[in-house]
């Protein structure tokens, strides 16, 4: 069994069913991503750049699907939140799978893929 994987069944409920929707919307939205497990969590990259990761974050009751580039993202998407003061890094919190609006969701995916495969850089460059 690929680490990835290990990482999700590992999940207390309802995280590990949060995280297996979320992976699932990914992987039918963008076909093209790659699945990796990076500093014990996964992460979808595109072109070989991290575009968003998933975490449950030690204290917090909620799973974190965070993107990478979210600065720039957060105007036109703001259930994005600035969670734990990071200067690019935005997420969505769910704490259950009805939290998330699919079809939002998706438009985020598909946004966020635009803007990085424009990207030369990880990272955003912002002022």
């Amino acid at each position: 069994m690929r680490p990835v994987d290990d990482y999700f069944l590992n999940q207390k409920e309802p995280y590990q069913s949060i995280m297996l929707c979320v992976k699932s919307i990914i992987l039918i939205t963008l076909p093209q991503v790659e699945e990796r497990y990076s500093y014990k969590i996964p992460f979808y990259n595109m072109d070989k750049k991290p575009m968003l990761y998933l975490n449950v974050l030690k204290g917090k009751n909620y799973v974190d699907v965070a993107f990478v580039q979210g600065i720039l993202l957060e105007k036109q998407f703001p259930i994005l939140k600035n969670d734990n003061k990071r200067k690019q890094v935005r997420s969505i919190q769910l704490k259950n799978i009805e939290d998330l609006d699919h079809n939002h969701f998706i438009e985020l995916l598909l946004e966020a893929s635009r803007l990085l495969s424009k990207s030369k850089k990880v990272w955003a460059n912002i002022a």
